[in-house]
């Protein structure tokens, strides 16, 4: 019952996710920059969480210097995949930075064996293989689509890519037991005070607060920080960690279509196969190891 729960939560934070291309981009089509975004996000998401943490009285047991310390660290994460992942967007294609920043999935698979020390499997090592030739085709290199477009965007993709995977990995191991409530408001604090150091000169620009910044950023914060903090805080920690990957691959395919339906990006056929090559290779990476011992111990049991 707590699997299915936590597959539940992981579901719809990980496809709320998948709509934030969309308000960063219509908030840099009104002129805003990507500080003033960011800003005004951040304390949507701040205030938000912690009115309703201390309206619903959520529980603080199990809180501690320590970790109050690593939550906000872990929000930090996120903050930062905000900033490189809407900063992607101001140079290149939603559809292309989707792609950059679902490099968090074997960058995930590293960090699980720097901190973890658990060694990619062969399985592992092909599934990575299968990520970048995904990316490869997805990317559109071959239409000589990327030609022109600035380094800078493909750089933030990939910085997202890299914070992205440290706030998933770090947010299902620290303080666990603590409330889902109490744990997200603090990992807003810490997404709030990097963002707000980052853009400190950005600051006065956001008052007074216009209506069309506010609707973006209200978007931003509810599918961006809101829900995806708070639902994988809860669902993370139910399900194991290869589940959980497989889960999050959701927001893929979710940000693409937003992207071509509500953007009107072009997506080509090659795209389409190359995000299908990219999540075919998580679930190869999660199962397939499963699926060897499964037909060892079947041979065995045969004879």
């Amino acid at each position: 019952m707590k699997i299915n729960k936590g597959i539940l939560f992981i579901l719809i934070g990980a496809s709320c996710f998948g709509f934030t291309p969309i308000f960063a981009k219509l908030g840099f089509g009104y002129g805003y920059s990507l500080g003033q975004i960011n800003i005004v996000q951040m304390t949507i998401s701040f205030l938000l969480l912690w009115s309703i943490t201390l309206i619903k009285r959520s529980s603080f047991k199990g809180l501690n210097k320590k970790n109050i310390f690593q939550l906000m660290m872990t929000g930090g994460f996120m903050g930062l995949t905000s900033i490189f992942y809407y900063g992607a967007m101001q140079y290149l294609p939603a559809s292309l930075a989707i792609i950059l920043m679902f490099q968090f999935v074997w960058i995930g698979i590293i960090l699980e064996w720097i901190f973890s020390k658990i060694k990619p499997a062969p399985v592992t090592i092909l599934s990575i293989v299968l990520i970048l030739a995904g990316v490869f085709f997805a990317s559109n290199i071959l239409n000589g689509e990327i030609q022109g477009l600035p380094f800078k965007g493909f750089l933030f993709g990939i910085l997202s890519a890299f914070t992205y995977a440290g706030f998933i990995f770090f947010s299902g191991k620290i303080a666990v037991n603590v409330n889902s409530w109490t744990r997200t408001s603090f990992m807003a604090t810490g997404a709030a005070l990097l963002v707000f150091v980052v853009f400190m000169r950005e600051i006065p620009t956001v008052v007074p607060l216009e209506a069309d910044l506010l609707t973006v950023a209200a978007g931003a914060s509810l599918f961006g920080s809101v829900i995806p903090p708070l639902f994988f805080a809860v669902g993370v920690p139910l399900v194991p960690g290869g589940i959980a990957n497989i889960l999050t691959s959701i927001e893929l395919p979710i940000a693409i279509v937003s992207a071509s339906v509500i953007l009107s990006e072009a997506i080509t056929p090659l795209q389409w196969l190359g995000t299908a090559i990219i999540l075919a290779a998580i679930v190869l990476n999660e199962l397939g190891g499963s699926l060897l011992k499964f037909r060892k111990n079947f041979k065995r049991e045969s004879f």
